[in-house]
């Protein structure tokens, strides 16, 4: 059930007040906004990618509104990482107020800087590195290394009058990564002993037994199934995902491969992280695109976007047959990521499509080709322990992963009324070691729809639902003003509806019947004799055929 909305209590003095803006109940929108004695600091500014029951939508941001009045009290956005649901939603903001500085990792900014630069902003930034302390305002922040799916990912540690609070980010526990950055659990220990007040722990895989599978296992696996592989191979990513490129640039080269990346982004990236030493290009083995059609068949893999089903990326336009590679029999595609919740039918029926070519598709479900980049329930119990928290505020996951993360916590200590399950738009605030709610804000949804940005509503989006799924009906009718007799139509056309318009002859004599009815009970307003149509129509096409499309009368007065 969704928390009612009520308008949070002043801030008190010294008191630190905690407002998730996104990232609650949703895989995406990353954002919290924290406030003490007048002063914000952000951590993290994503977006949420649209499902099916999303028609036409590109993004979904943050809803801004409890900051965008306030951005002059805005010291500073931390980025924890590079994905976008933590940076995506960057552009959206500082179109709001460009100097906002940006605060996180060399690679973190000169990924957000790429993006930027697309929006024609240059920001404000400051680079930071685990073992790191600033300053901002009332804010002290600690920069503690965590590993992720991608390079360089940061926890913080945010401390104030009121108490200290750790964020980490999207963060799990590998203990051998690929880069040798572990997760600092001694930072971790020493935050404990100082005293953590509020945590806010990465929820995704909270509800999954054990712990998360090392980064390392990928390796062998893809190396074999490259090897393997008769004709060309296809390997779809996350175009920030270092590691797993990192490790499909390696195999390529075992086997005697060259790679051609493809998708915008993942050139972008992927060109960002081999110039700042985060990816390690073997000799000779990346090849343009444009030449890769010159390379036998048996010898190129590409490395592409589109492993969520994304309608427009790369995998989605080869399976539909129109992309430049074309995929044939005997061709390999490996979907090396994991599905995020609300994109399993749009993957599925990429694999569907890709295995009619006649691809052999290899995926999560029938190879061990992912592992992923949250910590799972036993990492997160070890992480409980060491911190020994006053109170939880499980961020990062759909409502299943929220409640899970909370009994986690429970278990190891944490008082049942000391764990917090929040919704975007709950108003925490902390004071000597407690944390209570105190307000909900109602916050919504922002979609970008092309070009514009929060103009298409939810009630614009049913509208392109029912359009989509069970047609439009119009209905022209002229009628005299006095008498409602018709005097022309009803004229009636269809989309999406039937092809043959005779399946109308049944109800036209009965918007006749029912016009000359209302105009003979004293109705003769244009907008009511409308609705008597659209009900009239409405109820015969509901009574015969079982469907509710979209119907647009017009009534013309003679």
């Amino acid at each position: 059930m969704p928390i009612t909305a009520y308008e949070p209590r002043p801030l008190a003095k010294d008191t630190l007040r905690v407002i998730p803006v996104g990232g609650l109940g949703e895989i995406g929108r990353n954002m919290t906004v924290f406030e003490i004695n007048g002063k914000l600091l952000i951590v993290d500014c994503g977006v949420l990618f649209p499902e099916e029951h999303q028609p036409g939508v590109d993004l979904i941001l943050p809803d801004f509104s409890i900051v965008r009045d306030r951005l002059d009290d805005v010291l500073g956005i931390v980025l924890t990482h590079g994905h976008e649901d933590h940076i995506g939603a960057v552009p959206y903001l500082l179109r709001l107020k460009r100097d906002i500085p940006l605060i996180g990792s060399g690679l973190t900014l000169a990924l957000i800087e790429a993006k930027l630069k697309e929006h024609r902003i240059k920001p404000y930034t400051l680079t930071v590195a685990e073992g790191q302390t600033e300053q901002f305002g009332p804010f002290e922040l600690e920069f503690v290394a965590v590993n992720h799916s991608i390079p360089d990912a940061l926890a913080v540690a945010i401390k104030t009058v009121a108490g200290n609070v750790l964020h980490t980010g999207d963060f799990k526990m590998d203990q051998l990564p690929l880069d040798n950055r572990l997760t600092d659990l001694r930072a971790f220990a020493r935050l404990g002993e100082e005293g953590i007040d509020l945590f806010l722990v990465d929820s995704t895989n909270a509800d999954v037994p054990g712990f998360t599978a090392l980064e390392r296992s990928i390796g062998p696996v893809l190396d074999d199934v490259i090897r393997r592989a008769p004709r060309r191979v296809v390997v779809a990513s996350f175009s920030s995902h270092v590691h797993r490129v990192q490790q499909v640039l390696d195999a390529a080269h075992n086997n005697g491969r060259r790679v051609a990346l493809l998708g915008r982004s993942m050139v972008r990236n992927m060109q960002i992280a081999a110039e700042l030493g985060y990816l390690k290009v073997p000799e000779n083995v990346l090849i343009d695109f444009k030449k890769a059609g010159d390379i036998p068949d048996n010898k190129i893999v590409y490395m592409s976007t589109g492993s969520q089903g994304e309608p427009m990326a790369v995998l989605s336009r080869m399976a539909n047959g129109e992309h430049q590679v074309e995929i044939g029999e005997n061709d390999t595609v490996i979907l090396a990521s994991s599905l995020i919740p609300g994109n399993e039918n749009a993957v599925y029926r990429i694999i569907n499509g890709l295995m009619k070519l006649g691809a052999n598709v290899v995926h999560k479900g029938n190879a061990k080709v992912h592992v992923s980049g949250h910590a799972a329930a036993g990492e997160l119990l070890y992480c409980y322990n060491i911190l020994k928290p006053k109170n939880v505020l499980p961020v990062h996951g759909e409502q299943r992963h929220l409640v899970a993360n909370a009994k986690l916590a429970q278990q190891t200590g944490v008082p049942e009324e000391n764990t917090i399950i929040a919704e975007d738009g709950t108003v925490i605030d902390l004071k000597d070691g407690v944390a209570s709610v105190v307000g909900q804000y109602d916050l919504g949804f922002v979609y970008v729809d092309g070009s514009s940005v929060g103009e298409i509503t939810d009630a614009d989006l049913k509208d392109r639902r029912i359009l989509g799924e069970e047609g439009f009906i119009s209905i022209i009718v002229v009628i005299e003003a006095q008498t409602g007799r018709v005097v022309v139509g009803p004229e009636i056309h269809a989309k999406g509806f039937a092809e043959d318009e005779s399946v109308f002859d049944d109800v036209k004599p009965k918007i006749v019947a029912a016009l000359a009815e209302a105009s003979k009970n004293g109705m003769h307003d244009q907008h009511a004799m409308q609705q008597v149509v659209r009900r009239t129509v409405g109820r015969w096409v509901n009574t015969s055929y079982r469907r509710r499309p979209m119907i647009v009368p017009l009534v013309i007065e003679a």
